[in-house]
């Protein structure tokens, strides 16, 4: 009679029952030097996209206000109307559009927006074209629908920076195709989509039936002259029927980057679904945050413009203090508020924003966490006060003519 037993078969593991589509999102490249850095003392923290100020008192006292009255209840799945008023007003000045209220709809965060739009517009084994390199979340969120992202190089020139070229986002259009993802101002790389670029994507959308997701929440950071002080945009090109949806957040304007509240922007016919999704992913956003958000919109003009100009300042500081080291591939970014740059001699940007937490004491994104095309680069954060970016500017200056 045979003594031998039967070799271990280990249990299977919980991850053995994980949607695939789940399990293959990338890790976060920016959480990794984030946590790797986070606890350093004297470190410059300019990895993240947010600036350093916090929420204004105003904002914040106006929710305060809300609490202590007691809403506290549930709220509006489209967002309270006070809100979507102010955000209608908001939107009619800077884009001179018909204001609206029904076109707006409150969402816990940019990031929610995103989501939203693409329950909308793609589905499973369906593909949304995104150039990059490229705020990585919005790949992901597809990526997890079972989507598939397909990416469009950037171009770049040292002279003329990141430039989208019309001919190859129009080679990438499938007939499993549904949408094209624009992000202008963009994140990470400060590109900014002309009027006439933004036209010749909508023909290639209107030619071959596909959405625009287009997320132009850092249009007010546009540092070149005119466009009444914000970055050309879709609203500037588009007929009331295109099929193009807005995203747009509170974070970056008005310093609330922890409120989790945004809004999405489309066609009033799209209501009824829009707000069925809101009830089916965060049920609304809590009354006391929108009173904040009203607050904002309704009184922070110089908050925006005061930020708009600490962001001006520090792009020229890191412009100054990086171009005459001789080892930054640079561009002077025209939008948002992201340093992009390669530097010599450094072809592991991983390494190099690991490195630079301990040599140089400052936390910079590598950008491998942007996607293909980001390879090369490694970004920083320059909404920050001037002291501190100079001081930063110091520090990696010095670190690459040591």
């Amino acid at each position: 009679m045979s003594t031998a037993t039967s070799p271990f078969v280990p249990p299977p593991s919980l991850l053995d029952f994980v949607r695939p589509q789940a399990l293959s999102l990338p890790e976060s490249g920016i959480v990794e030097v984030f946590n790797y850095g986070r606890t350093r003392e004297g470190l410059i923290p300019l990895w993240a996209g947010e600036g350093d100020l916090p929420t204004p008192a105003f904002i914040s006292e106006a929710a305060t206000r809300s609490l202590a009255a007691g809403e506290t209840f549930y709220t509006w799945q489209r967002g309270i109307p006070d809100l979507r008023a102010a955000i209608a007003r908001y939107m009619t000045g800077l884009y001179g559009i018909a204001e609206d209220p029904e076109r707006y709809f409150v969402t816990g965060s940019g990031m929610h927006s995103i989501q939203i739009a693409l329950a909308l517009t793609v589905g499973a084994d369906e593909e949304i074209i995104i150039p990059s390199p490229e705020w990585p979340n919005a790949a992901a969120a597809a990526q997890a629908a079972g989507a598939r992202p397909v990416f469009v190089p950037f171009g770049f020139d040292p002279a003329e920076g990141f430039s989208l070229d019309l001919g190859r986002l129009e080679d990438a259009v499938s007939p499993r195709t549904r949408a094209i993802f624009i992000n202008s101002p963009a994140n990470p790389t400060g590109f900014v989509a002309s009027r006439e670029v933004l036209a010749g994507v909508l023909d290639i959308a209107r030619r071959h039936g596909l959405w625009i997701i287009a997320d132009e929440i850092y249009g007010r950071f546009y540092y070149e002259a005119g466009e009444g002080g914000r970055a050309p945009s879709f609203h500037d090109v588009m007929e009331p029927e295109d099929r193009i949806l807005f995203l747009q957040t509170f974070s970056k304007n008005w310093a609330m980057t922890g409120w989790r509240m945004g809004w999405l922007e489309a066609h009033p016919s799209l209501g009824d679904v829009i707000e069925n999704l809101i009830q089916y992913t965060n049920s609304g956003v809590a009354a006391f945050m929108q009173r904040g958000g009203v607050a904002a919109l309704e009184r922070g003009e110089s908050f925006v413009a005061h930020q708009i100009e600490r962001a001006r300042r520090g792009r020229d500081i890191v412009m100054d203090g990086l171009l005459p080291t001789n080892r930054v591939r640079l561009a002077r970014p025209p939008g948002a508020f992201y340093a992009f740059f390669g530097v010599e001699g450094e072809t592991d940007m991983r390494a190099l924003a690991l490195k630079l937490v301990d040599e140089a004491n400052i936390g910079l994104a590598p950008g491998t966490a942007f996607g293909p095309g980001g390879e090369d680069y490694i970004r920083l954060c320059f909404a920050r006060g001037e002291v501190q970016m100079i001081e930063a500017t110091r520090r990696l200056a010095t670190w690459l003519t040591r």
